[in-house]
């Protein structure tokens, strides 16, 4: 029987199973990401990130979605690795740098009189808009309010990658829009040979948009970091948002900025611990 010490944690409703590396060993991350993931057999959530030692930051991230497929970075997830960081004492300054499989990414972290991490602003990366880098099978240099034609309904999207790929497409009414639909037909379209994340906005103002995403490889979540980074790059783009963003999602609110081409996106969100506890099953 294994025993694997876990933290339940959520940014913004964007929910994830934390192991430690510096203490825990674990064999099968794929399958452990599966049975520890599922909502009604496991501990429940969007999946599973492990914080482990790095050689070039303070600490990496590496994580895996709810089918056990790796991703490369996760907006509301390193937040969570930040404060789980500092809070575990594996890290003493409340300004940090993170591995991840889209590069390293530096934190500051909002401590309280306690010395509990409350918010983090996160350096998430310049986008990267070239068709091919997303990935994408489309031509041209950048992909910008484009029509694309599925099955049985179309949508204009714009691809962004914040170290993952993204479509991000306009709606009148984000909650009437069938998301558990279209989603899964989007992300696993042939043109995108890594599969896509998808972005449904609904936008408020310039300054402010209600988000749906379909995540890659997890279905519907409540937020997505990176999704809401290139919701802010791409509002900008077709001139239909401005800079600085606020991005209503389902499980809570982001800040985004962008100041255009060349430039990182800054967000700004909470994190939060839910519960920890111990994983017994055989064989992981």
């Amino acid at each position: 029987m294994a025993a694997i010490k876990f933290t339940k944690m959520e940014g913004a409703g964007n929910d994830y199973i934390y192991i430690n590396l510096f203490d825990e060993t674990i064999e099968n991350p794929e399958t452990l990401a599966r049975e520890m993931s599922h909502r009604r057999f496991g501990i429940g959530g969007d999946g599973l990130i492990l914080v482990a030692p790095s050689d070039v930051a303070d600490v990496r991230m590496i994580m895996y979605n709810f089918d056990g497929s790796e991703a490369e970075m996760c907006g509301n997830g390193i937040r969570c690795v930040g404060k789980y960081a500092f809070e575990h004492g594996l890290v003493s300054s409340s300004s940090i740098q993170v591995e991840t499989g889209a590069g390293i990414k530096h934190l500051d972290l909002q401590v309280d009189s306690d010395g509990k991490v409350m918010m983090a602003r996160v350096e998430m990366g310049v986008p990267v808009l070239d068709a091919a880098n997303i990935p994408s099978k489309l031509s041209g240099e950048q992909v910008v309010d484009h029509r694309f034609d599925f099955r049985g309904f179309s949508l204009n999207g714009t691809l962004v990658s914040m170290g993952n790929p993204h479509f991000v497409t306009y709606v009148d009414d984000v909650e009437k829009t069938p998301v558990q639909e279209w989603g899964p037909i989007v992300e696993n379209d042939d043109r995108f040979p890594r599969r896509i994340n998808v972005e449904f906005v609904q936008i408020i103002s310039p300054n402010e948009v209600i988000q749906r995403t379909w995540e890659r490889g997890s279905g519907e979540t409540w937020a997505c970091g990176t999704g809401a980074s290139a919701v802010c790059v791409a509002g900008m783009l077709i001139g239909r948002t401005a800079a600085t963003l606020l991005n209503h999602l389902k499980g809570g609110d982001l800040r985004l900025t962008w100041e255009g081409h060349g430039n990182q996106v800054i967000m700004e969100g909470p994190a939060r611990e839910s519960f920890r506890g111990t994983w017994d099953r055989p064989n992981t």
